[in-house]
């Protein structure tokens, strides 16, 4: 099915983006890839600060658990840091080649899980995080999560042991995003109605971040 082919097709081509070596390329001033991910939360987590609207006890625990909580990095690679369907384009005549990746202004050397992480909040949930709307990937035919792993463990030989944490991670992110899109409408920066109900968003996602961490023990 096409939905196999473009499954195998976008999974393929995050493991060739995983594959690039930046040092080679002359890439590693992009970023600092030792500290990336410890840089990762405490940015986010100083976002959120900035565009908080309320006391959240429960974001403050993840903030917390991901704080102290932080896994070892295994080699680093180039990180898109937003890989999702939406950034990418499909060959017209084969749905088994991706034809250009877009998007690039969040790209990164660093620990290769942070963008495997969030790629998975965006893929195997049943609704795309922070919308109303069901994620075509939870459709017939595409890769579940686990078949979407699989692949690229195959395909990498990489260390996934702390995949768990960063998609506790991407959610995080997502979350923020969010909340400081509501922020700028809650400040009357915008009178956009359409972000009026970010918060409850938010709350959604914070509290699924609160049950993976709870999950994650």
């Amino acid at each position: 099915s096409y939905a196999d082919r473009i499954s195998r097709a976008f999974i393929d081509c995050l493991v060739q983006l995983h594959a690039v070596d930046g040092e080679k390329l002359g890439l590693v001033a992009l970023g600092k890839p030792e500290g990336f991910v410890a840089r990762q939360v405490r940015g986010w987590s100083e976002r959120w600060e900035r565009a908080r609207t309320r006391a959240s006890p429960e974001m403050d625990a993840v903030m917390a658990w991901l704080a102290a909580t932080i896994p070892p990095s295994g080699p680093p690679t180039l990180v898109h840091n937003d890989f999702k369907l939406d950034n990418v384009m499909i060959d017209s005549h084969s749905p088994d080649q991706i034809a250009a990746v877009l998007d690039w202004e969040m790209t990164t050397v660093g620990d290769p899980l942070c963008d495997l992480g969030l790629t998975l909040c965006y893929w195997s949930s049943a609704m795309v995080p922070g919308t109303g709307r069901d994620a075509i990937t939870s459709g017939p035919g595409w890769y579940t999560r686990e078949q979407f792993v699989a692949r690229y463990a195959e395909k990498t030989g990489r260390d996934l042991s702390a995949l768990r944490w960063h998609e506790i991670l991407g959610v995080f992110k997502l979350t923020v995003i969010l909340q400081q899109i509501y922020f700028r409408f809650w400040k009357g920066q915008t009178t956009d109605d359409r972000f009026r109900n970010f918060d409850q968003r938010v709350k959604a996602l914070t509290e699924l971040a609160a049950q993976m961490v709870e999950q994650a023990g």
